[in-house]
């Protein structure tokens, strides 16, 4: 590598770092302040609260990179400018698109390694954040799971003297198919078998259809119509994997596999996985954006007011992206056109800038 290139390149990755380790203590110093109201009403040790927020702070960096690299870009620029570097490259001709081209492959690289690499062990570390936190909730009693034999929902009843054992093979709009509910007491014996072609959960009282109840003395009752109270209903089986930044890239393709399997929508698992894909080609054309900006803003001399424009252009780019997701989860655009429909405005953007770059 020329030495040009091996120095803007430390220099780009010097900047991204520093602004990393700041966004790592006002997200610890913010996060605390939530886990330590979680635990205030509850029996803990005192690290508790500390080691949650240390496990948390990865996905959130994970969540605001390309508003990192906005501004690490902007700050690689004023470094380069207050050494008057910018001047030297250029007598040597190193012009503004080389510059911009070295910066942008180095982000491109980077993303790739964080989507490998960085990703796994953020969602490991906020997989076992969210796994502590469990253990201190009022409900920790209650678990539901998909996996390819279908939803398994484990719940206890109010007088905390049955086991339930839920197992539904499909899944449809405010529906369960082909269901069965094992009923055991405390102890695990096998008290009752409840079987049901169709279960409706559109609230917590459950309607089983053509219901049949086996029970450990070998009698069966036949049912047309059951009722079943359970604490869960359609609203909260939907939201399964909300937080879906505690798997990775190889669980949510085998979580998409089985939402499938099983007839429930996939839609949010493959939004999350095409934002994770595209994120390299996000941070080059984020990087790109922001050198375009320094290269035709230099007659702004105030550090502040470039932060304040780069946090505006992330505050824009967030809704552009925010929104054309939120078309995406509707299903009024496809999945893969909702997330990477922003990427090519954003790229036509960027080519626009580049090939007018020399004449700043």
């Amino acid at each position: 590598m020329k030495q040009y290139q091996s120095y803007l390149s430390k220099l780009f990755i010097k900047n991204i770092l520093i602004i990393i380790i700041v966004f790592v203590f006002l997200s610890f110093f913010l996060n605390i302040f939530e886990e330590l109201k979680y635990f205030e009403n509850k029996k803990s040790e005192v690290y508790i609260p500390i080691f949650l927020t240390i496990l948390n702070i990865p996905s959130i960096i994970f969540e605001v990179l390309p508003f990192i690299f906005l501004l690490g870009v902007m700050f690689f620029f004023i470094n380069l400018n207050e050494k008057e570097e910018i001047e030297l490259l250029k007598s040597n001709g190193i012009d503004n698109l080389k510059i911009t081209s070295i910066i942008s492959v180095v982000s491109l690289i980077i993303g790739i390694v964080l989507i490998v690499l960085y990703y796994s062990f953020s969602a490991n570390l906020k997989s076992l954040y969210l796994n502590i936190k469990f253990t201190y909730s009022n409900t920790n009693d209650h678990l539901a799971i998909v996996n390819e034999n279908g939803l398994w929902i484990k719940e206890k009843d109010k007088k905390n003297t049955r086991i339930f054992i839920i197992n539904a093979k499909n899944y449809n709009i405010n529906s369960l198919e082909n269901l069965e509910i094992t009923e055991l007491d405390n102890d695990y014996n096998l008290i009752n078998t409840i079987v049901s072609l169709k279960a409706d959960i559109r609230d917590k009282e459950w309607e089983l259809s053509n219901v049949k109840i086996f029970s450990n003395d070998k009698k069966t009752k036949f049912y047309k119509l059951f009722k079943y109270k359970s604490s869960y209903d359609e609203k909260i089986i939907s939201n399964l994997y909300s937080n879906l930044n505690s798997l990775n890239i190889l669980q949510l393709i085998k979580l998409k596999k089985n939402y499938k399997s099983i007839g429930y929508s996939a839609t949010d698992v493959s939004l999350h996985l095409n934002k994770i894909y595209s994120l390299p080609i996000y941070l080059t054309l984020t990087t790109i954006i922001g050198a375009l900006l320094m290269f035709k803003l230099t007659f702004i001399k105030s550090k502040f007011f470039l932060v304040v424009l780069g946090v505006l252009v992330s505050v824009i780019f967030y809704y552009i992206n925010y929104f054309s997701i939120l078309f995406g989860k509707n299903e009024t655009l496809p999945v893969t056109v909702s997330v990477w429909l922003p990427q090519i405005l954003i790229f036509l953007i960027c080519t626009l800038g580049l090939i007018r770059l020399n004449e700043s």
